[in-house]
């Protein structure tokens, strides 16, 4: 395949999916189930089921075996067609792989990598993850879990565009903790950029707490009564609603960048396509939650812990219906295409293309009234995309002292393979 035609086109499937997975929750958040004809938006009952949203996600990342599935048929089909045998699975790894590998920082054109192939070629005599010690991937599937459920709470919230932003504290954890257990180094002036992204997030918050919006506050919170029974109470003040959200959502990247640190941990020993290890999640991940879905429905059964009540608004309002389905494709889609974007362009360009997902996101609520705009908000941004190209090294940092005694040949990647936003 061509990269001059193809590329934009993976690139634009990566920004599309990336963009609905965090409108398509929001709109679901923003259902009406429950005394919808009331005058006033604060007594209706909207959706709330981020447990449930999570366990979606998972779904979606399990379809990555579909895609896997299809690539291995259609490998076998034109292995016959040409009138020899696939070479097995093995093999192809250590040859095809090897021969096919992603595109460096500087390198501009290459062939679209084979999704079902390694990045490049491994040199380390790392194990394949096989048998039962595939397991070992449900130890990142669990954090998925945490994360990704606090995060869908957060969402409740808080607007779009300021769920997306906060986000970007997860460069803040991936910092520490790949220097705390991965042992890496980090350079004075990543340093000044992982301040520079925490005060970014600080002023988005700050943004949404300070500035009145009704469009974007949520109408009502599920809290817990004395006898056990679920009651919809009066939301509190939209600026402790936004606090609350952003302190859930900045937390929550603890989780994801732990889940990051674990799978490197486990590559470092170990050797499995990336594609194929988004799928492991999404099996193990998917299961924990259905499981944990059940011990809590029982043991709590209330709010967010209603499994009985989340299937029942799944399966019987066709909006969350059909945005349900659709988070599932988007989910895989982000996936699939993010992995060949990094592998088929360069890992540094991610930050880019994630910077304008974020933009996107924030263009698309204001067009749809779901936000107003907010100046302040724009300034947090302007500081989040400046911390975290610096932190990449896609922009020069502003003092030559800050990089004086660390040359550019000791630099090293926190994380060589560069992980994959799962949603």
């Amino acid at each position: 395949m061509a990269v001059k035609a193809v590329v934009p086109f993976l690139v634009a499937m990566m920004l599309l999916t990336g963009v609905c997975n965090t409108l398509l929750t929001k709109y679901q958040d923003m259902q009406c189930i429950g005394n919808c004809d009331a005058p006033s938006k604060k007594d209706r009952k909207l959706f709330e089921q981020p447990v449930l949203q999570t366990l979606q996600m998972f779904i979606g990342e399990s379809g990555c075996w579909l895609v896997i599935g299809v690539f291995s048929a259609y490998q076998r089909y034109t292995s016959r067609r040409a009138g020899y045998e696939a070479v097995s699975e093995t093999e192809g790894d250590n040859v095809e792989g090897a021969a096919t590998p992603a595109l460096s920082d500087e390198s501009e054109t290459t062939a679209v990598s084979n999704p079902l192939k390694p990045a490049h070629a491994d040199d380390e005599g790392r194990i394949p993850l096989e048998g039962w010690n595939v397991t070992l991937l449900a130890l990142p599937a669990c954090c998925d879990i945490a994360g990704t459920t606090l995060m869908n709470v957060g969402l409740l919230f808080v607007a779009a565009s300021i769920y997306q932003m906060t986000r970007g504290a997860l460069v803040l954890f991936v910092g520490l903790f790949s220097v705390w257990f991965l042992k890496r180094h980090l350079g004075l002036y990543k340093w000044f950029s992982l301040f520079v992204v925490v005060f970014g997030v600080a002023v988005v918050g700050i943004a949404g707490a300070i500035t009145r919006d009704d469009k974007a506050s949520h109408s009502s919170v599920s809290m817990f009564s004395s006898n056990g029974e679920a009651e919809t109470m009066t939301a509190p003040s939209q600026a402790v609603m936004t606090v609350i959200g952003v302190l859930l959502i900045a937390g929550a990247q603890i989780f994801t960048a732990t889940q990051f640190v674990l799978e490197e941990r486990i590559m470092e020993k170990y050797s499995m396509d990336p594609i194929r290890v988004v799928g492991w999640e999404g099996v193990f991940g998917f299961s924990v939650t259905l499981v944990v879905m059940f011990i809590l429905h029982f043991a709590v059964g209330t709010g967010y812990f209603n499994a009985k009540e989340g299937f029942y608004q799944m399966t019987h309002y066709p909006a969350i219906a059909i945005s349900s389905i659709l988070i599932m494709i988007s989910i895989g889609g982000f996936n699939f295409f993010g992995l060949s974007v990094t592998r088929t362009v360069s890992a540094t360009s991610r930050s880019t293309i994630d910077t304008c997902r974020t933009l996107f996101i924030w263009i698309v609520s204001l067009g749809l009234g779901w936000e107003t705009f907010k100046w302040l908000q724009v300034a947090g941004f302007a500081l989040l995309v400046y911390g975290t190209f610096l932190f990449n090294d896609l922009i020069r940092p502003p003092l030559k002292s800050c990089v004086q005694g660390q040359r550019e040949a000791e630099r090293e990647p926190l994380l060589p393979e560069d992980p994959i936003e799962h949603i």
